[in-house]
């Protein structure tokens, strides 16, 4: 059966480079959601005024991969304890959340938090907001597969690339 579920952890060039690599996940779209205005746009995105976060939407097929797996990956790839920022992108837009209004996904995210606390984040807490699912927004199709499209423009060589090696290095397993 396929599922869906809509992440935020920073630039979207980001999560969609490192989840569209996973067995299992048949389509990964980036977009918005979280805020107040209808049909926002990236640039009014990237002012932090509209309250929407950068986000993906995650199709994926629970017999090859579980949610479980999803959410360990997304813990993993990018740095859950930065408030409001990762790396250079900072704004709310980039803010670690997750979007969902399923019960069952709610205590499994806690779970999650709540291993990673205290198995790789001691020093400081995971500050990603479990947020209540809202309108998804398709971002402008030129951000679909931007980082395999522009792998040598230097955001994508800089601030992807080691994260799709932290993938490949630790996660070959998962990999399509």
């Amino acid at each position: 059966m396929v599922k869906k579920i809509i992440l935020g952890g920073g630039c979207f060039w980001c999560t969609e480079a490192i989840f569209i690599r996973l067995k299992g996940v048949t389509e990964v779209i980036p977009g918005y959601t979280g805020g107040s205005s209808q049909n926002p746009t990236y640039k009014e995105v990237c002012t932090g005024s509209s309250g929407h976060a950068e986000v993906i939407k995650i199709q994926y097929d629970e017999k090859i991969i579980s949610l479980k797996t999803i959410f360990d990956v997304f813990f993993q790839t990018h740095d859950p304890t930065a408030l409001n920022r990762q790396g250079n992108d900072i704004g709310s837009q980039y803010r670690s959340c997750i979007f969902t209004s399923d019960y069952s996904e709610k205590e499994l995210i806690k779970d999650r938090i709540s291993f990673f606390n205290k198995s790789m984040f001691l020093n400081k807490k995971i500050v990603t907001t479990i947020e209540p699912e809202n309108i998804f927004y398709k971002a402008e199709g030129y951000h679909k597969d931007y980082y395999d499209q522009n792998p040598e423009v230097p955001y994508c060589s800089v601030v992807i690339s080691p994260k799709i090696k932290n993938l490949l290095t630790n996660h070959t397993d998962l990999l399509k």
